[in-house]
């Protein structure tokens, strides 16, 4: 969304394809009310809230969004190519910009039976949309990163009572919100059941009643729950653009950081797809790479045109 606005500030136009049906990538499909706190000039700013304020941003440049379809195709050269997408759109392009974070991704589901049919009722769910949906319910947590951590602190206050589900005592998460869990939990307000792992669910017609786990040596126990949260990380694949020809490095595209520009001439990277020596997984150095990719854009849009850098608070955003 952020390169929309740079190159629309450079009065380029574009087309924002998404395979979701909103945009706002995971700050919208997993996080949106969880609160981010290095975009600059924001001490601390929601997921959804970030992605309404640059929506707002690039409004007045009248960008076409092509929402819950994927790129299925590319062909052409560096100042013409042709997108397909699979619902048959095509798109005249003279460059493209990846800006696919991690690739297509889904939740790494546990082995447990009958799963499904308390996925379809929400009593197991891989995502939190609304603590409010969450509240006085008896909640159980599974994992050891910093999703987990960050969902048994944020329910604090809402959930009626929540166990948090680890194979070992040490957890993956930033040190800070893992020094807050231990304090809710030596206060008695989150329990934690370690070390076990998941191990059946207990309930009928998608109504769970209990989570049942084993210890180490296979010993059972059941904790009552309404809803099971397991975050046991992100399933991710490249997806068609894995077959376009690109430089990749374990499951990224390589870029030129000077341009964002990848081995493929015309087409750029920007955000977590991208990589390169010192790359650091910011959404603020996302939005500098959206940038840079920006002005490397201009001479294959405007070729022999000389692009003459102003600031903003001096050209304004163009009408």
């Amino acid at each position: 969304m952020f390169a929309v606005f740079e190159c629309g500030m450079l009065k380029m136009s574009c087309v924002l394809i998404d395979a979701l049906d909103e945009l706002g990538g995971q700050c919208v499909a997993l996080y949106p009310e969880k609160p981010i706190y290095d975009i600059p000039a924001h001490p601390a700013i929601e997921g959804a809230a970030l992605i309404a304020q640059l929506e707002q941003q690039i409004a007045p440049f009248g960008c076409a969004k092509l929402l819950g379809r994927q790129v299925t195709g590319l062909a052409g050269e560096a100042g013409n190519f042709t997108l397909t997408t699979s619902m048959g759109d095509k798109i005249s392009a003279k460059a493209v910009v990846l800006a696919a974070g991690a690739g297509a991704f889904g939740p790494n589901r546990p082995p447990l039976d009958g799963l499904s049919a308390y996925e379809a009722s929400g009593a197991v769910r891989y995502y939190v949309k609304r603590r409010e949906d969450l509240r006085g319910k008896r909640v159980v947590i599974a994992g050891g990163g910093d999703s987990a951590v960050d969902w048994a602190l944020a329910l604090q206050g809402v959930a009626a009572h929540i166990a948090v589900v680890h194979r070992r005592p040490k957890f993956r998460a930033a040190p800070e919100s893992t020094a807050q869990l231990d304090a809710l939990a030596a206060e008695g307000k989150v329990e934690m059941v370690i070390p076990y792992q998941l191990h059946a669910l207990h309930g009928q017609d998608g109504v769970l009643q209990a989570v049942e786990v084993v210890d180490l040596d296979g010993a059972p126990r059941k904790l009552e729950a309404d809803v099971l949260l397991p975050f046991f990380g992100l399933a991710t694949e490249l997806g068609p653009i894995a077959e376009w020809g690109l430089d990749l490095a374990q499951h990224h595209v390589t870029v030129t950081p000077a341009t964002m520009e990848t081995s493929v001439p015309g087409i750029f990277a920007v955000g977590d797809i991208a990589t390169y020596p010192g790359k650091l997984k910011l959404i603020l150095q996302g939005f500098a790479e959206a940038a840079m990719a920006a002005h490397a854009i201009y001479g294959l849009v405007n070729p022999g045109m000389a692009l003459h850098f102003e600031h903003s608070t001096t050209k304004g955003v163009p009408g």
